[in-house]
């Protein structure tokens, strides 16, 4: 996951990072001096919070603040050495989660990524999903092998794979074994349709043909006519 820190001062990401990180060792920090260098990294990078210096150089936080949440939903936290009613006022119009001021408190700041620590192990368990997935795909697969293998009841592991993927993992499941067989079919078009399915870990050949045109809007071999047709 990605946290964006926006600031014109160089010791002040520092510092900003250096308090971070024991909170996030596995997340990713993005840094900027300027509301435009920030605005291009969120375009990059999707930023899960971003914590925003409301003074700087050209476009200051409020404003930045804006043009971040109209790209994608990211929760703000201001950052300012200026305590006054308004700036507060306009931040919390735009939505802004929280409010730090300089120089920032270890304290204070630990209060506020307390959720996001919940939010990283959810995190970190749904990757721990992916990657079992993603080795196993051949194998039998189903929500409570998955839930067993990563030691999560698998209630919890579909809602939070759910929240987080914006798919449920069935499906996940499925279109990844589909994208495998893509794969395994133009690394070699003499594999017979029946040991790409069920190298794939589909045991029905007449349910992967009809999920792959499901997905690919042709059967399997008309994917592979084509592929022929065109040398690959």
């Amino acid at each position: 996951m990605n946290i964006l820190i926006a600031d014109d001062e160089p010791l002040e990401l520092e510092q900003m990072i250096y308090l971070l990180k024991p909170h996030f060792p596995n997340w990713t920090f993005h840094t900027a001096q300027d509301a435009s260098q920030a605005l291009q990294l969120a375009k990059k990078h999707r930023m899960t919070i971003a914590f925003l210096d409301i003074q700087m150089p050209g476009k200051d936080g409020i404003t930045l603040s804006k043009e971040l949440k109209a790209l994608y939903e990211v929760d703000i936290i201001m950052v300012t050495a200026y305590q006054t009613f308004e700036y507060a006022q306009q931040a919390l119009r735009i939505g802004v989660k929280d409010y730090l001021t300089k120089p920032v408190i270890a304290s204070e700041l630990d209060a506020i990524v307390e959720k996001y620590k919940v939010w990283s192990s959810n995190h970190d368990a749904i990757q721990s999903a992916l990657s079992y997935i993603h080795e196993n795909y051949y194998e039998k697969l189903s929500l409570n092998i998955i839930a067993e293998k990563i030691h999560l009841n698998p209630s919890y592991l579909s809602r939070k794979f759910l929240e987080e993927q914006s798919i449920g993992i069935n499906e996940y499941i499925n279109n990844y074994r589909l994208e495998m067989a893509v794969k395994k079919i133009n690394e070699n078009l003499d594999t017979s349709m029946s040991a790409i399915a069920e190298s794939c870990g589909f045991n029905s050949q007449h349910y992967f043909s009809v999920a792959f045109k499901k997905k690919y809007n042709q059967s399997p071999r008309q994917y592979k006519s084509s592929k022929m047709s065109k040398g690959l």
